[in-house]
């Protein structure tokens, strides 16, 4: 049987009785339904990870206890944002949940001109809490002990203007010149622009291009922005990752 493994955002050390966050608590008593005596593993995105033991499990919630520290890491030497149109349904959240898996870094939320789902407001500010528990699920599911964060979302114009200079930039575009095989593997972070299910508009296209991103293609098909994105950063760790 595998060990649980679960997010916990405080400061932990050896010998530490603690109570596990809601969330987390709630996947272990009442999905996974541990039992006191459970050995599980906790981290809190600072590096490395405890072992732990339930020490105790109550309506109010799960007591643990932290034993031993490990220093084993899951993260690429590629450094990589997705800077991913926003998609409809369920398509972000599958997204989200395989990019992690893949491992990316940061993840950037865009609003673009054919964006199907428009949020604002306290709608968008939910829907990125959402976001960020995919990503922490997905985390504790494929064993990293760093969880990417998920940035407020923006409009894609405005969040061109503020992008760090000293990194690659790449969109993917049916029909550019270059593949991805053919680019020399990175010497800074990049930061990989998906569109939304209708593609990223000409006039956005244009903008990228004057921002420095370069168009690149994934063969002659056009792929769903869902597939797209997980195509690319699988190509990305094979080439220049860990794959």
């Amino acid at each position: 049987m595998s060990i649980s493994r679960f997010y916990c955002p405080h400061r932990l050390g050896p010998g530490q009785m603690l109570e596990l966050p809601p969330e987390a608590a709630h996947h272990a008593a009442k999905v996974l339904r541990l039992e006191a005596g459970h050995e599980i593993t906790l981290f809190n995105s600072e590096g490395g990870e405890y072992a732990a033991t339930i020490m105790h499990i109550s309506k109010n919630g799960v007591t643990v206890k932290t034993t031993a520290f490990h220093e084993r890491e899951a993260e690429s030497p590629l450094a990589v944002t997705l800077a991913q149109a926003i998609s409809s349904g369920d398509k972000m959240d599958y997204t989200l949940q395989k990019a992690v898996e893949l491992g990316i870094n940061h993840i950037q939320p865009l609003a673009s001109e054919r964006c199907v789902v428009k949020l604002t407001g306290e709608r968008a500010e939910k829907r990125v809490r959402h976001w960020q528990q995919v990503v922490i699920s997905a985390c504790e599911q494929c064993g990293r002990n760093r969880v990417p964060l998920v940035a407020p979302i923006q409009p894609l114009i405005h969040w061109l203007g503020g992008l760090p200079p000293e990194t690659q930039h790449l969109m993917l575009a049916p029909g550019a010149q270059h593949s991805l095989g053919e680019l020399p593997a990175p010497a800074t972070p990049v930061t990989l622009l998906i569109g939304p299910e209708g593609g990223l508009s000409p006039s956005e296209i244009r903008a990228a291009e004057s921002c420095g991103f370069t168009p690149v293609r994934l063969g002659p098909r056009v792929l769903r922005t869902e597939t797209a994105a997980l195509a690319a950063l699988a190509a990305m760790q094979t080439l220049w990752g860990d794959f």
